[in-house]
């Protein structure tokens, strides 16, 4: 069962340092980005230097490092789903030395007129991946530790927003009417595909995982609506918003 997986009373086989030698401290904040459109816009836009390399028989993934307003930031290109952006947060904090990490994407809104113009901030999410089993206790929900210091920021920022549970599954197209139905009933506000699995690795390593969304498909008992989803998976505006936030961490 995957509900047996969370094992720390025996050490790894596989370790890290064999695949990247020994650890490295370049900076402290790290953003994770799902969207090839604002990975190129700050290529394109920002002085970007290669600080390391995610390595795979697939293919690699560049992590850089800008300066944004005299902050250094690294960033990369995500894996999408909660064991491929787990991974990845991991490998990444190995090769920059960052702990704090920030998550900006897209999501479907399982309330329209709670999510409709506003970023949503999760204080929950249900476990419906795998990845997360294996770094925290079963529970059908994991806590978003910092979303009360996230939303505190924001309203500095005087960003709209919202507060809710969201699911985070490893399956869009099995998301049915049943349990789109149940975890509104439940709570949740929205659906992804990463966080619960990210959070989970992130409390199990000590770092700090600071977390929004913005809805864009809206899955509802009468149908799914897709008009909004390429605007909220490539909107800048939420990369700007990540940098402002950094500059608070």
């Amino acid at each position: 069962m995957i509900t047996d997986c969370y094992d720390i009373k025996t050490e790894p086989v596989i370790n890290i340092k064999d695949f990247y030698g020994e650890p490295k401290h370049i900076t402290d904040i790290c953003l994770i980005i799902f969207s090839i459109d604002i990975h190129n816009h700050l290529l394109n836009t920002y002085q970007c230097e290669k600080i390391g390399i995610l390595s795979s028989c697939n293919g690699d993934i560049t992590i850089y490092k800008m300066n944004y307003k005299g902050r250094y930031i690294a960033f990369y290109l995500t894996g999408i789903g909660s064991a491929l952006a787990s991974a990845f947060c991991y490998e990444a904090h190995w090769q920059t030395g960052a702990t704090k990490f920030i998550m900006f994407g897209s999501c479907g809104s399982l309330d329209r007129e709670k999510t409709e113009g506003k970023f949503i901030i999760p204080t929950e999410s249900y476990r419906g991946e795998g990845c997360s089993y294996y770094f925290a206790e079963p529970a059908d929900y994991i806590e978003i530790k910092n979303s009360k210091k996230l939303s505190a920021i924001f309203e500095k920022l005087n960003i709209p927003y919202v507060l809710g549970k969201v699911w985070t599954t490893d399956s869009m197209i099995r998301e049915t009417v049943g349990l789109v139905e149940k975890r509104r009933k439940e709570g949740c506000i929205a659906v992804e595909m990463e966080l619960a699995g990210v959070q989970a690795l992130c409390d199990f390593y000590g770092f700090e995982l600071y977390d929004f969304l913005e809805s864009g498909d809206v899955l509802e008992s009468s149908g799914y609506d897709i008009e909004g989803l390429h605007g909220a998976n490539h909107n800048l505006g939420k990369l700007y918003i990540a940098l402002e936030t950094a500059l608070f961490l």
